[in-house]
C-alpha cells in the first residue's frame, strides 16, 4: 500500500495514498500548473489567434502529449483557464464601513488588472470573444462572476451596518462599483492611476450608492 506523510499539531502522521485504478492515466497536477502558467504566457506574449499547442509545451517544458491529454484543443484549455479565473474571485474586503471596503477593493482589483500579464490578455481575449461565442460567455463569467460576488457582500455589509437603504437597485450599485476602474485600467489603459484616484473613487462611489 501506497503511504504519506503529513504534520499537523500531534506531529507526524501516516495517511493511505490513493492508488489510481490499473490502467488509468495519472495527470500530474504539477505538470498541469505548468502548462496553465504557459498558456498566461503565451497569451501576453503572441495572443490567442498566434498561439498554438506546440508554444505551449514547449514553453511549458512538455511535450505536446501532455497537453493534449487535458485538453483536445487550444480553445478548451483557454475556456478552462479563464474558468479559473473565475472560481479564485477575489477576497471579500471586511474594514467595518462601505468606503474602506470598496477602497481595499480598489486597491486589490487594479494591481491585478494593471499586472503587465492581465493588461495583456483581457484585451486579446475581448477581441477574440467577439468572433468566438464560447470564449465570449467564458470571459464574460471570468470577469464578472468574482467581482458580482464580493461586491454585493460589500453591498450586502452596508445594508446590515445601515449605511445604505435596503432593497436598492444591486444591478446599478454593482456598475457603479466595477465600472470606472475597469475602464480606466482595460479599456484605455491608462498607464499610471492620479495620485489619490483610488480613495477619490471609493468617496464618490460610496456616495452614489448611498444615493440610490
Amino acid at each position: 500500500m501506497l503511504v504519506r506523510m503529513t504534520t499537523n499539531a500531534d506531529g507526524p502522521q501516516v495517511r493511505p495514498r490513493r492508488r489510481a485504478p490499473a490502467g488509468a492515466a495519472v495527470l500530474r497536477e504539477d505538470v498541469t500548473e505548468a502548462i496553465r502558467a504557459a498558456v498566461f504566457e503565451e497569451l501576453a506574449t503572441v495572443g490567442y489567434a498566434r498561439m498554438s499547442i506546440e508554444g505551449i509545451a514547449r514553453r511549458a517544458g512538455v511535450g505536446k502529449t501532455a497537453v493534449y491529454r487535458r485538453w483536445r484543443s487550444k480553445l478548451h484549455l483557454v475556456l478552462d483557464i479563464v474558468s479559473v479565473i473565475a472560481v479564485q474571485g477575489l477576497p471579500a474586503p471586511e474594514t467595518g464601513s462601505l468606503e474602506g471596503d470598496l477602497r481595499m477593493l480598489y486597491e486589490v482589483s487594479s494591481r491585478a488588472l494593471r499586472h503587465p500579464v492581465a493588461s495583456q490578455i483581457i484585451p486579446d481575449l475581448q477581441a477574440e470573444a467577439a468572433r468566438n461565442p464560447e470564449i465570449a460567455e467564458a470571459l464574460q463569467t471570468a470577469l464578472k462572476q468574482g467581482q458580482e460576488e464580493v461586491a454585493l457582500k460589500i453591498v450586502a455589509a452596508a445594508e446590515q451596518r445601515g449605511e445604505v437603504r435596503a432593497g436598492l437597485n444591486e444591478e446599478l450599485a454593482l456598475d457603479l462599483i466595477s465600472g470606472p476602474l475597469y475602464w480606466r485600467s482595460v479599456v484605455i489603459r491608462s498607464p499610471k492611476l492620479p495620485k489619490g484616484y483610488l480613495g477619490a473613487l471609493a468617496r464618490a462611489t460610496t456616495e452614489a450608492i448611498k444615493a440610490l
